[in-house]
């Protein structure tokens, strides 16, 4: 399947959606003021689950459409805990337990709406290409693979990541990809990456993701430069809204919902994930944006990068995470 996904099925049934990408632990400390370099910042610290894909994931069973998670963990308790909640949730998951690696975590440093992360990918990096086939063929009725674009900027996760691609196309499935993140994305370089993605159906990328790979200029108009080797892109403006470019080189922009902002966290996942769920769904790209905002302005107004649904949950039920 390429080009516009298909209607939902009789009865208004949701089509099946895979995520592929990183599970992490997140380490979030929100902190009281600028951060004091060489001595102490008060904060208040939480340990969650995290990760793009995972969280993508969370955000879109948390709205009702089916979905399965790809990823890998470590064999430790961690690794046991992310896949709990997200199973609690309701994500159907298809994780690797790696022997070699611990679970990923990421340390974030909120402070006044910004964040900055400090990662270690962990066992995301040891994720088997024949595991992603594996997962795909015990899903013969998934419609449409999001991948997150963290596999594809580690050379160690790379292959995996062309493989899920490779592999949804083969089944006749629509595609996304999720840019991930601007620093990693100019380390491997714009040609590169979109060498990568070329003809999947849907990019998204943020203002610094789509700065990297189509240049200073308009957000329309680095959507239509991106959407001529992909087909559809979306360039996200966080409160100010998002850009849609269509493959006959139409934009539709829909204006975002200003709210408080208390942490960004997970934002771009909600709205990748509200997205996705009326696009796939046979939603329009009016449709897609005004629910990926709707849901992104749900996740900046909460602190994490899940649901409350999801946090409360892990709270009661995840055990130990380290």
């Amino acid at each position: 399947m390429t080009g516009e996904p298909s209607p939902a099925g009789a009865g208004g049934d949701r089509p099946r959606i895979v995520v592929l990408g990183d599970v992490v632990t997140d380490v979030l400390a929100v902190l009281g003021g600028p951060l004091a370099i060489g001595s102490d910042a008060r904060a208040g610290i939480s340990v969650t689950g995290g990760g793009q894909a995972a969280n993508t994931a969370a955000w879109l069973a948390a709205g009702g459409t089916p979905v399965t998670l790809v990823a890998a963990v470590g064999a430790d308790d961690a690794g046991r805990a992310r896949v709990a909640e997200l199973a609690g949730l309701g994500v159907d998951t298809a994780v690797h337990e790696s022997p070699d690696a611990p679970t990923g975590t990421v340390i974030v440093l909120v402070h006044d709406g910004d964040r900055t992360m400090v990662t270690d990918r962990g066992a995301n990096l040891r994720l088997p290409p024949g595991h992603v086939d594996a997962a795909l063929a015990a899903r013969p009725g998934a419609r449409h693979l999001h991948l997150s674009a963290y596999p594809l900027l580690d050379a160690g996760s790379r292959d995996a990541g062309l493989r899920a691609l490779a592999a949804a196309r083969g089944r006749g499935m629509s595609t996304s990809v999720d840019a991930a993140s601007a620093e990693p994305l100019r380390q491997v370089g714009a040609a590169a990456f979109l060498d990568w993605v070329r003809d999947v159906d849907l990019l998204l990328a943020n203002a610094d993701e789509a700065a990297v790979l189509a240049g200073d200029r308009s957000p329309a108009e680095q959507a239509r430069a991106l959407s001529a080797g992909i087909r559809h892109a979306v360039v996200k403006r966080g409160g100010a809204g998002a850009v849609w470019a269509r493959p006959d080189g139409g934009v539709v922009s829909e204006a975002g919902r200003p709210v408080p902002v208390v942490d960004a966290t997970g934002a771009g996942d909600a709205f990748a994930a509200g997205l996705l769920g009326a696009w796939v769904a046979g939603g329009d790209p009016a449709a897609a944006l005004r629910a990926g905002a709707a849901l992104g302005a749900v996740a900046v107004a909460t602190v994490g990068a899940r649901p409350a649904t999801a946090r409360s949950r892990a709270a009661s039920a995840a055990g130990p995470v380290g």
